[in-house]
């Protein structure tokens, strides 16, 4: 979808937009969360690249949640009778940088719903579209974010189709290791203001989904790898591309590692038995 035809491709659904601005408290925050000495705080600063997800959350009330507690990023996610929902991807253009303080308009739609026939069961993938503009007297400005989610809605529970693979041998490129315990999981779900059970509630993870924990935010892994991109490499992504292939739990370590492209990176984050869960193509400035 090209950015700025968000109007044009949500006919079957509709659209919420926002008025927003990403306050320096915010950035405190993040920058807490992620143990940062040093963060660009001042108003008018560009904000990094990828710190925009608590943008991106859904005010849905109470009585409007899935029964998995998701509420959606930017619009409630539907529930199409299908209790689980599970993150699969996202793309995400940088056209410009976002600035401290300054006011925002961002705009979010269901772009589509299909319905399919898994291995388990019936399953629906959802893509929900977002732009983020800088708003001024003279109207909003061309987007400086596009983004698309895409989700997997599901009626079976989780099954570990891996089992007891071995461990694996980690490559010799691996740039961090990190074990994201539950205070990161809250810190983040409180950021981004998502209420997803798998993220913070132990027993429902386990007992009604069938995951062996709690599960680690796909957001997270995006974060730690942006942020891998902006402060171990030094650059700028322009875009991004993520899939998400296998879970990641908490209190296991996630390795990441990273390969030089043609036009940026190939980030990967690899579970604690050394296999591909998530992997992640930038473009950056440096081409």
């Amino acid at each position: 979808m090209t950015p700025g035809k968000l109007e044009q491709a949500v006919t079957a659904h509709s659209m919420i937009t926002r008025r927003l601005r990403f306050e320096d408290e915010l950035a405190r925050r993040i920058g807490d969360m992620l143990d940062l000495a040093d963060s660009p705080y001042e108003p008018g600063q560009p904000i990094p690249v990828g710190w925009h997800f608590p943008l991106l959350g859904c005010e849905t009330a109470r009585q409007d949640l899935r029964s998995d507690g998701f509420p959606g990023l930017g619009v409630p996610m539907p529930d199409l009778g299908m209790p689980r929902s599970v993150a699969a991807g996202r793309t995400v253009r940088f056209d410009r940088p976002l600035l401290f303080g300054a006011p925002l308009t961002r705009k979010s739609a269901i772009a589509s719903i299909k319905h399919k026939d898994g291995a388990a069961g019936p399953l629906a993938i959802v893509t929900v579209a977002h732009e983020i503009a800088e708003a001024t007297s003279a109207g909003d400005q061309p987007p400086a974010i596009y983004e698309e989610q895409t989700y997997m809605l599901l009626a079976s529970p989780y099954a570990d189709r891996g089992g007891a693979d071995p461990p694996v041998a980690l490559p010799a490129n691996v740039v961090r290791t990190i074990t994201p315990d539950d205070t990161l999981l809250f810190q983040f779900s409180a950021l981004s203001f998502n209420s997803h059970r798998i993220h913070l509630d132990r027993d429902y993870a386990r007992n009604v989904e069938g995951y062996p924990d709690l599960v680690v935010n796909g957001g997270i892994v995006t974060l730690l790898m942006t942020e891998i991109v902006r402060c171990d490499f030094g650059r700028t992504i322009r875009s991004l591309t993520l899939r998400n292939t296998a879970p990641l739990f908490c209190n296991r370590p996630i390795s990441f590692v990273a390969d030089e492209l043609a036009t940026g990176l190939r980030i990967a984050a690899l579970d604690h038995n050394g296999h591909l869960a998530a992997e992640m193509e930038v473009v950056t400035d440096e081409l």
